[in-house]
């Protein structure tokens, strides 16, 4: 059996395989399946760096950090943030006010990581998504399409996002395969399970601590862009040469 990989090393797999996926020389196809094994490994990465945390805290630590949200499509992006932070175990507060939009974000120093590897390049994304699809001529309200395709297109790709995660703890043990420490894993897919329920609900405490009263929010749409902006969510890669090298850090907060 081959052993696991260190999560850095996992990581600069990732960075390898997004940066062949935009080479010119590398057809559609072929830059499909490169970007959709660097969300495997993206995943894969998120539960090796929780299993060593498991026993060395030390090497990834409860941390939180506030996003705020520009407009246009304020409440859009805010959805999409929080979509892809929760399906890689953060927990989130939309905060409004006179200083605007801004997302609360809670969670291990790791998955606070891949949460701005993955919004920075999905942003983007979206946007050039958007600009590329053309409003119906029955659509009575142009910017109800438009934002009702936004939605579309964030819930197509947190929904893969989100899948990808779900499988990765899922395949992950296989009766104690080696850590990403080179040690054995004891319990294999149960031990999983366990450690990150254990982060859930310590990231869920500090929740707790700084907003001791919430109440959960929901986003609605009145445009039909839905079925075509999820459509192009699809086909989205959930990752990019932006993962890699971001051009500014979309959750460095304030």
């Amino acid at each position: 059996m081959i052993p696991d990989e260190a999560p850095e090393r996992l990581l600069e797999r990732v960075r390898k395989l997004l940066a062949k996926a935009q080479d010119e020389s590398v057809t559609p196809p072929e830059a499909q399946a490169l970007t959709a094994k660097a969300a495997e490994l993206m995943a894969k990465y998120g539960i090796d760096r929780a299993l060593l945390a498991a026993d060395q805290p030390e090497t990834d630590r409860p941390a939180d950090r506030v996003v705020t949200v520009d407009n246009p499509w304020g409440r859009v992006k805010a959805h999409l943030l929080t979509g892809l932070a929760t399906a890689l175990r953060c927990q989130c507060v939309l905060l409004t006010g006179r200083d605007g939009l801004a997302v609360h974000i809670f969670g291990y120093a790791s998955d606070l990581e891949r949460a701005d590897l993955l919004y920075t390049s999905l942003l983007v994304q979206m946007g050039y998504g958007l600009v590329a699809a053309d409003v119906p001529e029955w659509a009575s309200s142009p910017r109800a399409w438009r934002r009702s395709w936004l939605l579309g297109f964030a819930s197509a790709v947190i929904t893969r996002v989100r899948a990808a995660e779900e499988a990765a703890a899922r395949q992950d043990g296989g009766g104690g395969r080696n850590g990403p420490d080179g040690g054995r894993r004891p319990g294999g897919a149960s031990r999983t399970a366990l450690v990150l329920a254990d982060r859930s609900d310590v990231i869920s405490g500090h929740v707790g601590q700084a907003y001791p009263r919430l109440r959960r929010t929901r986003i609605t749409y009145s445009g039909s862009g839905y079925g075509a902006g999820y459509t192009q969510g699809q086909r989205a890669d959930i990752g990019t040469t932006r993962v890699a090298r971001p051009r500014s850090r979309a959750l460095s907060g304030r």
